[in-house]
């Protein structure tokens, strides 16, 4: 698994109720956590993954993740309002491509799980995570 992660071998992941595949790789050069859903592609700043593990070690129980695009309003207490939040650890966005920046709850929790760093529920709707 240390190749893995990278953009010639990316985790493959799917949504957490299953439903779409994505890819997610590190861009070191990007300073980028990539995700390609289909021909889109949606940067995070690579950071994400230890100031989200960090935000939920310090929650201390499970939160919803919630998941919104870029345009609509993220719902609170939601992973996705903290990946937007003034207060998070880069005071805002963690999203980088204008128009493209939502959906950090949908699409990051995968990689938090695949790392063995969060445990992320996978039901219909309404999911949550938590740290390990």
């Amino acid at each position: 698994m240390s190749d893995a992660g990278t953009r010639d071998n990316p985790w493959n992941l799917k949504t957490p109720p299953g439903t779409s595949e994505y890819q997610m790789f590190r861009d070191p050069a990007l300073n980028a956590l990539v995700c390609r859903v289909g021909k889109t592609e949606l940067r995070y700043q690579l950071g994400c993954i230890e100031d989200l593990h960090a935000m939920l070690k310090a929650h201390g129980d499970w939160m919803p993740l919630g998941g919104a695009d870029e345009q609509k309003p993220a719902a609170e207490g939601t992973v996705e309002a903290w990946g937007r939040s003034p207060t998070n650890p880069v005071g805002g966005w963690y999203g980088m491509k204008s128009g493209l920046r939502g959906r950090f709850g949908v699409y990051v929790p995968g990689v938090l799980e695949v790392l063995g760093l969060a445990e992320v529920e996978h039901n219909a709707k309404n999911n949550r995570m938590r740290a390990i």
